[in-house]
């Protein structure tokens, strides 16, 4: 009932829509981003997109879930945006975020781990281990092949267990 009142233009169901996702969507954005300031100019203009886009929801999944990828793709267009000029390879993404080693005291959670990634590597890794985007979606998402993310995402993992092990043992000496 709320989504036919949307597509036909309710302000007052866009409200609610708002209110049952808008959580939701800042989570992910914010996982895809790393920033607050960043994830809420997303959220607002995945919620803006989806008013545009509502009367094209024929149903064939759960708005929710169309809502999601919806609000994955205003993610990733953000994350397209941000990158420089030059297009940085795999190999040359993580060693640029290696040289800088993080204060482990400050590896704590997983949200903490994720911001020691480099912003591609952290889509990939929230979309396909937290999402459940597949390599091929993937592929799609970011115009590069299934390769290009399996070999992002096994770097990421990687790196982000080896971060975990150096936090952990951080704290087991602080003990």
């Amino acid at each position: 009932m709320t989504l036919a009142r949307a597509q036909r233009g309710d302000m007052a169901a866009f409200e609610e829509i708002y209110r049952r996702y808008g959580r939701a969507c800042f989570q992910l954005t914010l996982r895809l981003t790393g920033q607050r300031q960043p994830a809420e100019d997303l959220v607002h203009e995945a919620f803006l997109k989806m008013m545009d886009t509502i009367v094209s929801y024929r149903g064939e999944a759960p708005f929710g879930a169309w809502f999601k990828r919806l609000t994955a793709n205003v993610g990733i267009d953000w994350l397209r945006r941000q990158r420089h000029a030059a297009d940085t390879g795999a190999e040359a993404m993580f060693e640029q975020t290696a040289a800088a080693e993080p204060d482990p005291a400050g590896l704590v959670d997983a949200d903490s781990l994720l911001a020691h990634l480099p912003p591609r590597a952290r889509a990939i890794v929230v979309l396909h281990e937290l999402e459940g985007y597949t390599h091929a979606e993937l592929a799609v998402l970011f115009g590069q092949s299934e390769s290009y993310s399996k070999s992002i995402l096994a770097r990421a993992l990687k790196r982000l267990h080896a971060l975990a092990a150096t936090a952990a043992s951080t704290s087991r000496v602080a003990l």
